[in-house]
């Protein structure tokens, strides 16, 4: 029996399937890691340990569940985008630098704005420079760790470092490409050599190929390191939430898939490129689509501070949620607790529970979370109207959508239907689907992964949350200033 073998390296952990010709996963396996924050603003993974780390153990859990299959194809996915800068011999050089969560480049983005032009970065790049953009973050590491910067050769991201790992190949696919702002060329689909050469003078680009198309073969080394089939076929890779989309069938414009995870990312299929200055604009995960892109710098994140915080578990502080009514007692909360990616920008927007009284209780503030984080996705979803997205259609995907709860806030603060589709194994899915369509399948993506279930907005939840989110909107704008001051006054305390 042919099989195709999908693995993800996410922010908080990794997760790997083996799926049949058909689709139907046959085996899981997953492995939890931490995030390194050694300064405020600083988000960093340990390549060696963590990304192949995972890979590792993960893909031989794999296959010893599946002793008599025979592997037929591999994609890989991972967080993004990030810089991993490595030598020659794609060693890594210092811990890898997240994506938008990861704050430290603010002077670098503001300087290249200016030489560039924030217009033109725009139109060229689709996306305006922000924390999630990887330039500014190499002009960081040449000012901040020159001797790190004269060492480095290539540019990894987690996907390429994998498949580097795996094939010896230096290759990134165009979707990871076309985040790496202002580097990339989103009309001409390749790389913009000149901007490239202003922000990372010195550095090699790698060889730009589809998430569709094979980057490589498993090499002998790699196969004796863990377990893999010598020659298997390996997928170029791709950013894990653009795997996930794939996963949940989110192809055609007016699709919008929504991750419940660490962050919140969302993601819109649309028609052509569509520039906003408050969105992230991309090429797609097949050639000739694009897409408009949204994430949350917290979601997830903030109801697991909330559990270390409170000492109690996920599942008696959702129950004593799931009591509370919409609103929760009066309750509205900013979730900026590391800044905000999209549709602020701002890296220095902070967390703030308004309305707090003592006699609010446990599961009101809970439920408060989880509504705040609801009105960010509304919030998104209506710039993303305001770009030119349709959002024809919701479908949840990610960890958080266990449960039910916070999937039924977001319906009902949104005002849009959620499809939950039957696998929420998320982007390791989507890596397979994406091995079996490169190594010459064709794979029927609706079959592999029909809906499950639709959520409905509750009418009457939704006024509610209609009157609190004006609130919501004005709060940001009304506490800039002071949230500002505050997070200066951090990092006085913790000087980088």
């Amino acid at each position: 029996m042919q099989v195709y073998l999908g693995v993800d390296i996410g922010t908080s952990g990794s997760k790997g399937v083996v799926v049949d010709s058909g689709g139907r996963v046959l085996a899981r396996a997953d492995r939890a890691h931490e995030t390194a924050q050694p300064r405020p603003g600083w988000v960093e993974h340990d390549a060696e340990a963590i990304w192949w780390g995972d890979f590792t153990v993960i893909v031989r859990e794999l296959l010893a569940a599946v002793p008599d299959a025979t592997p037929a194809g591999l994609g890989v996915s991972g967080i993004g985008p990030t810089l991993l800068p490595a030598d020659a011999d794609g060693r890594p050089l210092r811990p890898a630098i997240l994506y938008g969560v990861d704050t430290r480049a603010g002077t670098e983005i503001d300087e290249l704005t200016a030489e560039l032009g924030a217009e033109r970065i725009l139109a060229r790049a689709g996306t305006p420079l922000s924390s999630q953009a990887v330039g500014p973050k190499w002009r960081w590491l040449a000012r901040h760790e020159p001797e790190v910067y004269e060492r480095a050769s290539l540019f990894l991201m987690c996907s390429s470092y994998l498949v580097h790992r795996l094939t010896g190949e230096y290759v990134l696919d165009h979707h990871s490409a076309s985040q790496c702002d202002p580097m990339y060329d989103l009309a001409a689909a390749d790389w913009a050599s000149d901007w490239a050469r202003v922000t990372a003078p010195g550095i090699e680009l790698p060889r730009l190929l589809w998430p569709t198309e094979i980057a490589g073969h498993v090499t002998a080394e790699a196969a004796a390191g863990t377990g893999l089939p010598e020659g298997l076929p390996v997928t170029a890779g791709t950013v894990d939430a653009w795997a996930e989309a794939t996963s949940a069938g989110v192809t055609s414009p007016g699709e919008v898939m929504v991750m419940y995870g660490t962050t919140m990312f969302l993601i819109e299929v649309i028609d052509r490129p569509r520039p906003h200055p408050a969105m992230w604009t991309t090429r797609g995960v097949v050639p000739a689509t694009f897409t408009l892109a949204a994430g949350m710098a917290t979601s997830g994140a903030i109801t697991n501070w909330l559990r270390d915080l409170t000492g109690e578990g996920f599942a008696e502080l959702v129950a004593e949620a799931g009591e509370v009514p919409p609103g929760s007692g009066g309750l509205l909360l900013l979730p900026y607790f590391a800044g905000e990616r999209t549709p602020l920008f701002d890296p220095d927007a902070r967390g703030i529970l308004a309305g707090l009284t003592t006699a609010h209780s446990r599961g009101e503030v809970y439920r408060a979370a989880l509504e705040g984080i609801a009105h960010g996705v509304r919030h998104n979803l209506e710039v993303m109207r305001d770009a030119g997205g349709e959002t024809k259609r919701l479908v949840a995907v990610g960890g958080g959508v266990q449960g039910g709860l916070w999937t039924r806030i977001v319906t009902d603060v949104t005002g849009v239907p959620q499809d939950v589709p039957e696998q929420t194994v998320g982007a390791a899915l989507g890596d397979a689907w994406l091995a079996a369509v490169a190594t010459g399948a064709d794979p029927e993506l609706r079959r592999w992964n029909p809906v499950a279930r639709t959520i409905e907005p509750d009418p009457v939840a939704r006024e509610v949350y209609d009157r609190f989110h004006p609130h919501y909107r004005s709060l940001y704008t009304s506490t800039r200033d002071t949230a500002h001051f505050l997070a200066e006054e951090r990092r006085r305390s913790y000087p980088v």
